[in-house]
């Protein structure tokens, strides 16, 4: 087991683009849907494993493109370290002065510790200034707990 990190920034409008987010239907629309079913499902199957916007289960960072990989770890700590690092980095632009509290993201990263420790996969979302957003998360690879059948990506 072994646990790979994302990170994300940009603008809250193109994060709320939910579509882009969700992997698309297993199955796809059925013969004689109408054009513009077929042609949006296309859309959404062709752009999502390549779209680098964070996707709504966080399983599925496992199929975006591998240099959208941040860092790889094989223990836990070392993975949460990493968040505590950008969590710090990024706290000085977060829109909210209650995320900007330290304790409170000391114990964001001590559960996240537990959290990967466990198999789990974490993903923290902050909004920062003009209004934009940051997602970081870290997602346990070989295999994932949320969804085995997704490939690691750097394998």
């Amino acid at each position: 087991m072994h646990h790979h990190g994302y990170l994300w920034t940009g603008p809250k409008e193109r994060f709320d683009q939910e579509a882009l987010r969700r992997p698309p239907h297993p199955e796809p629309p059925p013969a004689g849907s109408r054009p513009e079913l077929i042609q949006r499902y296309r859309e959404v199957a062709a752009e999502f494993p390549a779209s680098d916007l964070p996707p709504l289960e966080t399983a599925y960072w496992l199929i975006k493109p591998r240099s959208l990989v941040r860092g790889t770890w094989e223990e836990a700590k070392e993975a949460a370290s990493w968040l505590g690092e950008r969590l710090a980095e990024y706290a000085p632009r977060f829109a909210s002065d209650r995320d900007r509290d330290t304790t409170r993201l000391a114990r964001l990263v001590n559960a996240a510790v537990e959290q990967l420790h466990s198999g789990a996969d974490v993903s923290y979302g902050f909004y920062l200034e003009r209004p934009s957003y940051l997602s970081l998360a870290v997602v346990t690879c070989s295999p994932n707990r949320a969804n085995a059948e997704l490939a690691c990506p750097v394998a």
